[in-house]
């Protein structure tokens, strides 16, 4: 069971705003099972404002969709839009993501914790960094029937265009030290390597995804000392990091060798407050994280309310990439869960709307003019 607990941080220029915790905590086991809340973790710190730092690259797509070019001089960038689900294991979720997304073209981005392949029989071959072997925060795969039909629903994601990344393995938190916040180089190095070791076996099980396809993810609790995970993280293949916070929507950057896709900050309309855009963070500001699930339809219609209001201020102003941060989870009776399957099935479809992955994104900046996309981060961030 993960510990959260909540504090605030402070902007500068006297601009002071309370953000409520970081979810990443308590994750569904893959059979859906969730168990007793305890407290929120901390937040992690905002994106720096720059960086020099070399900037990764990836392959191009082997088929290009027709928005999969450069812009013309005057032209507006697709409004991407993101979703991207830690944990990643839920058959019960991907059966509902998959058919939203083939009516609608959209790609998503499951980012697979490494112990969900990992049976129960077996799991005293994987040891976080620190702890014991045999131990996971976030328990793991079940039985080997049950990593066996994981493995099959994961690859109709992966052929319908959808991407895997990672959520590593263990989900160790502040108050499961030595959490992710604290790993040297060297832990991350380790936790790495045994994801790729796991992904191996499941290869071996006919799991295709094919490691050089996994390009990035993101930290346990959004924890991390990025001086020392980012290094392992690029000797590793990564590209991409998508741990950060950033006040309102902001373009991608480079930070120490890794592309970082912020987690927006956002005013929520219904509670005039400011709220990390993620399932986590919007439930602890509707209820404290209680698992009630409130008056019918009540929390919902907020989130997908402000996930409405978030996207037009991106639509309208910057046009950064719009990162929606979620878990395959039914808290407060299944709230968040619905209010981001109805967000996808609306806006996915919309004009100048391009629903895709992490990968596909940094495809397509890396076909556009670098002095034209440096004007867009320039931009003022969307603010809703």
């Amino acid at each position: 069971m993960k510990r959260r607990r909540l504090i605030t941080t402070g902007i500068a220029l006297a601009l002071v705003l309370a953000v409520l915790a970081v979810q990443g905590a308590q994750e569904p086991r893959p059979t859906e099972e969730v168990g007793e809340l305890a407290a929120p973790l901390p937040i992690a710190p905002r994106v720096p404002s720059s960086a020099n730092a070399p900037t990764p690259t990836l392959p191009p797509p082997a088929t290009a969709p027709k928005w999969m070019k450069r812009m013309q001089p005057g032209e507006k960038p697709p409004q991407f839009v993101l979703f991207s689900f830690d944990g990643a294991a839920s058959k019960e979720h991907w059966d509902r993501v998959l058919p939203i997304s083939r009516r609608t073209g959209a790609h998503v981005t499951g980012l697979l914790s490494g112990v969900y392949l990992v049976p129960d029989a077996d799991k005293a071959t994987y040891a976080g960094p620190g702890h014991r072997a045999g131990y996971s925060a976030i328990q793991f795969g079940g039985t080997r029937q049950d990593v066996a039909n994981r493995i099959a629903y994961l690859n109709e994601a992966l052929a319908a265009g959808h991407e895997i990344g990672t959520h590593y393995n263990g989900h160790f938190c502040q108050g499961d030290d030595p959490g992710v916040g604290r790993w040297t180089t060297a832990d991350w190095d380790r936790e790495l390597d045994q994801f790729f070791a796991i992904l191996d076996k499941a290869r071996a099980q006919g799991f295709t995804l094919d490691p050089a396809a996994v390009r990035g993810g993101r930290t346990p609790c959004l924890e991390g000392d990025w001086g020392q995970a980012f290094p392992s993280m690029r000797g590793h293949g990564l590209a991409y990091d998508t741990s950060h916070v950033s006040l309102g929507v902001t373009w991608p950057t480079v930070q120490g060798g890794m592309w970082e896709f912020p987690l927006p900050e956002v005013r929520v309309p219904a509670l005039g407050r400011q709220v990390v855009m993620m399932d986590y963070n919007l439930w602890y500001a509707l209820n404290g994280a209680k698992d009630e699930p409130g008056p019918p339809g009540e929390y919902a219609r907020i989130v997908l309310d402000t996930y409405r209001s978030v996207y037009q201020a991106a639509l309208n102003g910057n046009r950064a990439p719009l990162v929606v941060g979620n878990h395959f989870n039914e808290w407060a009776g299944g709230a968040f869960s619905e209010a981001v399957e109805k967000f996808m099935e609306e806006v996915c479809v919309r004009e100048e709307t391009v629903c895709a992955t992490y990968t596909e994104v940094i495809q397509w900046m890396q076909l556009q003019d670098p002095v034209v996309l440096e004007q867009f981060r320039r931009m003022p961030a969307a603010l809703n």
